[in-house]
């Protein structure tokens, strides 16, 4: 049955080996079939594949290779790996070593795929199962994994063309990882390592192995989002290559080539799109047994033997050099790069080391980058704060000067008071005097009324020299507005330079002038008297033949003069040229100035209408305050002018009751009189001490009322309404008090001396 599957070279080389199992003992015989039913379970791997091998120029082991024709030695490696992979377990106790060294040497290519399974204990993992039912779902990494299906081995028979058998399965595989790992999902690199994956086994297997490689040979780590590990192998990376080649690593810093722009794809693709295929074969054999650390010993091994050549390169070619020569350097004999790789000096210990100092220095650095974020916030706070207490300093600023204002205006008030206060001692003074001096003089409402009429004449008065004021004021502002529009003493001074210096220009202007005219006043003199000489002798004697001497004169005069008049029309022009040189700068300095008057004065209009706008500013504000205390000045004196009156008219009726009492009393006496209860003289006396007592009494209401009407005017007079009415109503009560005790002195008098002519 596994005959059938596998191509006929193969048979041919399985039965080669069959023979020499049969003349072994049984235990050998029985160490050789069980790997032959580990390949039959592995067979659905190798006849999907058997196209791409026949095909492929990269394949490891070609058919021919397996040729009846093939060496002992090729003989005893089969079996000795059939032995391995049915003796698998016993070998990883026992003979670690030993396998060690044979896997570096390189799995046959058949037994690849059940020893990868075997390396990554992937042979029964329970995501398997779930494989099938993976590829029922949808994933959100679908559109990303179909646009980088068709740039995974492009050149490579199985997954060449669209929609073919290797892209369908890369797909499934690589959907069915981003379902059962979310954090990952699809990265690019994993395809490479997934492709290779599936060109030794069928998908299912390739999937469980790339799950069992994501999760314990630090690739999941590698292709997370952040790709943490990847920063972790660079830092490592770069440690070997400064300690071991120091040159190289200084070359390389000296043209800012970077590690990670040659290296990170080595990492995340583990040399797979960096060498040939069967080089990056051999190389993952080795990293299925030994992890990561085969990658850093290949790429300090490629560094090595490439250091002369890349020394003497700059950046851009150094960068073809990696892209050109580097991957085919070793087609011929990938076991040299294998033993160059192991030649490389790598301390485990000291990479554990560097690991955790590159944590401590992420860690250190995410320390940082949260205290960052939270000055960052604490930034953003304090400017938000910033333009609070802004925004707080202008309310400040107004609520400062409205303190101001209502100081200044307590100021007054302070000073109001104080005058008040003044006044109110002497209207005091003024009302004890009244009082000693008991005037009889009587204010009437008419007195009140017309003292109310002066006083609504005099605020008319005060309002319309309000008005006569502000007039004046605006009268005085348009003053200043044409005084400053007159030329003050610095531009007058300027304006009679401007003047002194235009003067001493037309000077020079005339006395150029008058030079041209002598100039050309000489000119015209010689040209007369040239033209004379020659007149005169073309006319005297007839000599027309004159000599040649002569007329070589006359030549050379006339040259002369020609040159004489076109020196003076040079020279004309020349002063012509300078006066217009100097009329430009002139107007060029006139205007100047011009510009720099206009200048400043735009520039104290400006200054003015700002000084204006805040004079305007001011004098609403005076005037909103003026209006608001008028008008609870006028409140107040309403109230306080209703308050008197009230206090008047209990006054008032205080008295009438006063009086009504005095007339009861007067009419019980005269009925005593007529009764005749108060013949004695005894009684008449005490009567007529009575009558004087209730003489006095109505003197003294005449008195209260007289101060009454006194102290209302004045508080009207003054505005101390308020404080005169209480001090007169304190008077006026303790006068009633004291009336009222009178009276019931007097009646219980009365009621006395009743009983007293009643005893006879």
């Amino acid at each position: 049955r596994l005959i059938f599957f596998i191509e006929p070279d193969f048979q041919q080389m399985v039965a080669c080996i069959l023979p020499k199992c049969s003349t072994a003992s049984s235990k050998e015989k029985i160490d050789v079939v069980p790997p032959l039913r580990l390949l039959e379970a592995d067979s659905k791997s190798m006849r999907s594949m058997s196209g791409s091998r026949r095909n492929s120029g990269s394949s490891l082991v070609s058919s021919s290779s397996a040729s009846s024709n093939l060496s002992h030695l090729e003989e005893d490696t089969w079996i000795l790996w059939g032995r391995i992979v049915n003796e698998w377990e016993e070998w990883r106790r026992k003979k670690d070593k030993l396998l060690k060294e044979l896997i570096r040497k390189g799995i046959p290519h058949h037994f690849r795929a059940i020893v990868w399974q075997l390396l990554g204990n992937a042979t029964d993992m329970p995501v398997k199962n779930q494989y099938s039912e993976l590829l029922k779902m949808s994933s959100p990494c679908e559109k990303l994994i179909r646009r980088d299906i068709a740039r995974t081995y492009p050149e490579h028979e199985f997954f060449k063309g669209q929609d073919s058998l290797g892209q369908e399965v890369l797909f499934n595989v690589m959907k069915a990882y981003s379902l059962v790992d979310r954090e990952v999902g699809y990265c690019q690199g994993s395809a490479f390592i997934v492709g290779l994956l599936l060109m030794q086994m069928p998908e299912e297997e390739a999937f469980c192995v790339f799950v069992r490689l994501m999760q314990e040979y630090r690739l999941r780590e590698l292709f997370k989002p952040s790709m943490a590990e990847l920063g972790l192998c660079i830092y490592q990376f770069e440690y070997l290559l400064q300690e071991q080649l120091p040159e190289l690593n200084v070359h390389f810093r000296s043209q800012s080539f970077h590690t990670s722009m040659y290296a990170s794809s080595w990492f995340l693709t583990l040399f797979l799109t960096f060498l040939p295929l069967p080089i990056a074969t051999r190389i993952f054999d080795i990293f299925m047994y030994e992890g990561l650390e085969i990658i850093f010993r290949v790429g300090m091994a490629i560094l090595q033997y490439n250091q002369t050549d890349l020394i003497q390169l700059d950046m851009e070619g150094m960068s073809q050099h990696f892209q050109k020569v580097i991957p085919h350097q070793f087609d011929s004999c990938p076991d040299k790069l294998i033993l160059r790789a192991y030649q490389v000096k790598y301390n485990p210990k000291r990479m554990k080391k560097l690991e955790k100092e590159y944590t401590a220095i992420k860690n250190k650095e995410m320390e940082e980058q949260i205290e960052i974020k939270r000055l960052r916030t604490e930034n953003r706070l304090l400017k938000q704060r910033i333009e609070t207490l802004e925004k707080g300093q202008v309310t400040r600023a107004q609520e400062a000067e409205e303190n101001y204002v209502i100081k200044r205006e307590l100021a007054v008030v302070r000073q109001q008071c104080s005058v008040a206060s003044d006044s109110l001692e002497k209207a005091q003074d003024t009302i004890r005097e009244l009082q000693q001096q008991k005037v009889k003089t009587h204010y009437t409402e008419e007195f009140v009324t017309g003292v109310q009429t002066q006083l609504e004449q005099s605020r008319l008065q005060e309002a319309e020299l309000l008005g006569a004021l502000k007039e004046m004021q605006d009268k005085v502002l348009d003053l200043e507005k044409r005084n400053n529009c007159l030329p003050d003493e610095n531009n007058m001074a300027a304006v009679q330079e401007e003047l002194r210096q235009a003067k001493l220009r037309e000077l020079e202007t005339l006395r150029t002038f008058r030079e041209l005219q002598d100039t050309v006043t000489d000119l015209n003199q010689r040209w007369q008297s040239h033209m004379s000489r020659g007149n005169g002798g073309g006319g005297g004697g007839g000599n027309w033949k004159e000599s040649p001497k002569k007329n070589a004169l006359n030549e050379l005069q006339d040259k002369l003069m020609t040159v004489r008049l076109r020196e003076a029309q040079a020279q004309a022009e020349l002063r012509e040229v300078k006066l217009k040189a100097v009329q430009l700068d002139s107007q060029n300095q006139i205007h100047s100035k011009l510009i720099g008057r206009n200048e400043q004065e735009r520039s104290a209009l400006q200054d003015r209408l700002h000084m204006l706008a805040n004079q305007n500013k001011g004098l609403q504000t005076q005037m909103s305050e003026m209006k608001r205390k008028q008008s609870e000045a006028d409140c107040k004196n309403k109230e306080e002018v209703m308050a008197v009156r009230l206090r008047e008219a209990d006054s008032m009726a205080a008295v009438a009751e006063l009086r009504q009492r005095i007339s009861d009393l007067e009419i019980q006496k005269e009925e005593g009189l007529i009764q005749g209860q108060l013949n004695n003289s005894d009684s008449r006396q005490y009567i007529s001490q009575l009558r004087d007592q209730i003489t006095e009494l109505k003197n003294e209401v005449h008195s209260l009322t007289h101060s009454l009407t006194h102290s209302l005017t004045h508080s009207l007079t003054h505005s101390l309404t308020h404080s005169l009415t209480h001090s007169l109503t304190h008077s006026l009560s303790i006068s009633l008090s004291l009336i009222q005790i009178c009276h019931e002195e007097l009646s219980i008098s009365v009621v006395g001396a009743s009983e007293k002519d009643l005893d006879p």
